[in-house]
């Protein structure tokens, strides 16, 4: 008889951690966990009577810092990562098409580099670990102009996918938009990186979006080389999509100060009808404006990654008051450093995005 398996996504926010086990013999592992968290993996684990044998980095990071080697600390595993990382602390590296068992679930090792050399994805019999190799649908895949990235390598990672089950559910290390994991063979259809390209047709796309990753990522991958143990060891903004294509923009664009306006403003101004002069922009993806939040009416959406492209279009708004949108304000805060930057003068984020525009309806109504 094959044991069940346990399997949790630990985190609320974009960063995915992942506990999976057995329930026969409760010996787990805990895939790509976040510092700040540790703590609170250290409590479910011996709330639910589990033993940690291995904690794994699916890539070394550059949006967090990794809790991987806290973790293996606090508890005894051994911190696993593919033998090409860079990453001080790691206990065992393994190679590419390493076979290892979770009690009698096999599991294999597939390194799939391009985001960065030391990527891997995790393959089970039923889903597939893709780390920061595949997002699920408009989310695409991570971002190739990281250090060590390399666009022709990640199209050649990403035709090893291709060639995997379409039945293996996808679990990526990032989910920003609050897509649900779905099957390797939706994804074939959906996602936007594994539709047929040449290689140097996937070179040159990804070359054409003019990427350029934040000067703070890099510190982000220099404090997990040497296996920081402080949060606070590099400056990481909240609520960025940073691992995605066209996650970040220029160096300067995330440290450049936006002021503020909060959510009670917005709302007396609609009430009012007091908008004259002032332009709304929603900044997250088309898709995100049909979900629960739903949208301002009379907003303008042009997603954070195309409003650089998209200037042209603003200009006539350069005199305007214009008030940038988002969930919960950190593409909000991106968007209007943008606008700054490029000479708009009266830009301002809603403190809190729609998550907070929505809750304050809520407790107006009430």
């Amino acid at each position: 008889m094959r044991n069940k398996m346990i399997f949790k996504q630990l985190n609320k926010a974009s960063c995915k951690t992942y506990l999976i086990g057995s329930e026969n013999t409760k010996e787990v592992i805990v895939v790509d966990p976040v510092l700040e968290h540790v703590n609170e993996y250290v409590t479910f684990i011996k709330n639910e009577g589990l033993k940690l044998t291995h904690v794994l980095d699916t890539h070394t990071h550059a949006d967090h810092i990794s809790g991987a080697g806290a973790l293996a600390d606090r508890t005894g595993a051994v911190y696993v990562m593919h033998q090409e990382s860079p990453v001080r602390c790691v206990a065992f590296h393994v190679p590419d098409g390493f076979d290892c068992h979770l009690s009698d679930m096999p599991v294999k090792v597939m390194h799939t580099p391009g985001h960065t050399k030391d990527s891997m994805c995790l393959i089970f019999s039923d889903r597939i670990l893709t780390g920061d190799t595949l997002f699920l649908d408009d989310g695409g895949a991570g971002r190739t102009d990281l250090p060590g990235g390399d666009p022709g390598e990640h199209w050649e990672s990403l035709q090893k996918i291709m060639k995997l089950p379409d039945h293996l559910i996808v679990y990526p290390a990032h989910e920003y938009r609050g897509h649900e994991p779905s099957s390797l063979g939706e994804q074939k259809k959906r996602n936007p990186n594994l539709q047929r390209r040449s290689k140097d047709a996937y070179i040159k796309w990804l070359t054409d979006m003019k990427l350029g990753a934040a000067d703070w990522m890099k510190d982000v991958l220099k404090a997990n080389y040497a296996c920081a143990r402080d949060p606070k060891a590099a400056w990481i903004p909240v609520d960025a999509p940073a691992c995605e294509i066209k996650g970040t923009m220029s160096p300067g664009v995330n440290e450049q100060q936006v002021p503020a306006i909060p959510v009670a403003e917005v709302r007396r101004r609609i009430k009012e009808n007091r908008l004259d002069g002032t332009m709304i922009l929603d900044v997250r993806e088309p898709s995100e404006l049909k979900g629960d939040l739903g949208v301002i009416q009379g907003v303008i959406n042009i997603s954070v990654g195309q409003v650089v492209d998209r200037l042209p279009e603003l200009e006539k708004y350069k005199e305007k008051e214009i008030i940038t949108v988002c969930r919960s304000g950190g593409r909000a805060h991106t968007a209007a450093a943008i606008l700054l930057k490029a000479g708009f003068k009266k830009v301002f984020t809603m403190s809190g995005g729609m998550t907070a525009f929505r809750q304050a309806e809520k407790q107006g109504d009430a």
